[in-house]
């Protein structure tokens, strides 16, 4: 049998809703199903006003800027996270700054945040590992002592909640990704999400979508040709990948609920290893939490029984993988002045975390095949 890592899953209305797009002649950014997709996002999510990205990146990018970061500044963040979340400050100027994660969640340390928190803090980049929350409560209240922005890194988090507030909500800004690998999808694409009614803040946003000019007032009518403003770039997805992401969206449950069946058998069928020793640790969720079971991981021993377990996994035709390389101990992490040994929890899960294959479409008797050659290869191992 050949299990892969990930798989596509398409709801069945993707091409007649991209037929629909060139039926409208509106494949640029802007069109119908961009707005479309913003409504149901601001809707469902409870979110003030959605902008449609090209990517999570882009809209972490978009948020640095709106916070007015500086050279000088410092973002605390966690180092288990993609370089998009410390590029997003670097390139404004400003110093990401790591902080520890939790054993349990591999979420950002509230109390490493404090204290990593210095007079050049200006935000803190809370990031959702696999779809489950930070203790955004906390942060919150961490957050409101010291005067700091909260830009939540929610790529992996769409149509998750933290206690009773989906992720993306909690923030003064936020990212949703719909990259190829996510729940669901564009292919390429992302959101800002702005949790603020102020029109200074979201007609800013607007125009560093736009490549920095006053466009969108120009398609209202509201001046009579559209120039140059500000600072920005071309963020805005083309109508295309929307109409994709809008077919995706009619299925947010279905998919979440598909996927929830996976997990739920995984940690079922794995738990007794927990007990026994042969694993540290694996994706679980508490009470509180409403996870979109966006990924599945198990933490091994130590590194070297990690590439093992992935190398006869794969023997079996099962497509397990890795997942962050840690910031701080990369090349670029190291160039920032970070040491191995500085942040011993995420190194160790750097060192030991293994993805199983989890996507929509999943049967339990292909879980169950996973599950079957995992327990051989710990057995023997």
């Amino acid at each position: 049998m050949n299990i892969p890592f990930n798989k596509i899953y398409l709801t069945g209305n993707e091409i007649k809703l991209i037929e629909e797009a060139f039926n409208m002649a509106s494949v640029s950014g802007d069109g119908y199903f961009t707005s479309r997709v913003s409504s149901l996002l601001e809707e469902k999510f409870h979110i003030p006003k959605v902008l449609m990205t090209t990517s999570a990146t882009h809209a972490l990018d978009m948020s640095m800027q709106l916070i007015g970061l500086e050279t000088n500044d410092e973002v605390i963040m966690p180092s288990f996270t993609f370089p998009s979340t410390a590029n997003a400050s670097i390139l404004q100027g400003a110093t990401p700054v790591f902080a520890e994660i939790s054993q349990n969640t591999l979420n950002i340390d509230p109390d490493d945040i404090e204290r990593k928190i210095t007079k050049k803090t200006k935000a803190i980049v809370p990031v959702h590992y696999g779809g489950v929350g930070c203790e955004m409560d906390r942060i919150i209240r961490i957050a409101q002592e010291y005067n700091l922005y909260i830009i939540e890194d929610a790529a992996q988090g769409v149509n998750s909640k933290y206690k009773d507030k989906f992720l993306g909500a909690w923030g003064h800004l936020a990212c949703y990704s719909f990259h190829g690998t996510k729940n669901y999808i564009s292919g390429e694409g992302g959101a800002l999400l702005i949790n603020s009614e102020d029109e200074e803040l979201i007609e800013r946003a607007d125009i560093i979508r736009q490549k920095g000019t006053n466009r969108n007032k120009f398609l209202k009518g509201e001046v009579d040709k559209y120039t140059w403003v500000d600072k920005g770039s071309s963020y805005t997805p083309s109508d295309i990948l929307m109409a994709v992401l809008y077919a995706q969206l009619q299925h947010l449950d279905i998919i979440k609920e598909k996927r929830r069946k996976i997990v739920c058998h995984y940690i079922d069928n794995l738990r007794g290893y927990l007990e026994s020793g042969l694993l540290k640790g694996m994706t679980s969720v508490e009470d509180y939490q409403d996870s979109n079971h966006h990924i599945f991981y198990i933490l091994i021993n130590k590194e070297a029984s990690r590439n093992k377990v992935i190398s006869k996994l794969r023997d079996f035709g099962i497509n397990a993988t890795t997942h962050f390389e840690p910031l701080h101990s990369s090349s670029m992490g190291q160039s920032l002045g970070y040491n191995l040994g500085d942040l011993p929890i995420t190194e160790r899960v750097g060192e030991t975390l293994i993805r199983l294959p989890l996507y929509t479409d999943m049967t339990i008797k292909e879980a169950d095949y996973v599950i079957h050659k995992l327990d051989k290869i710990l057995k023997e191992i």
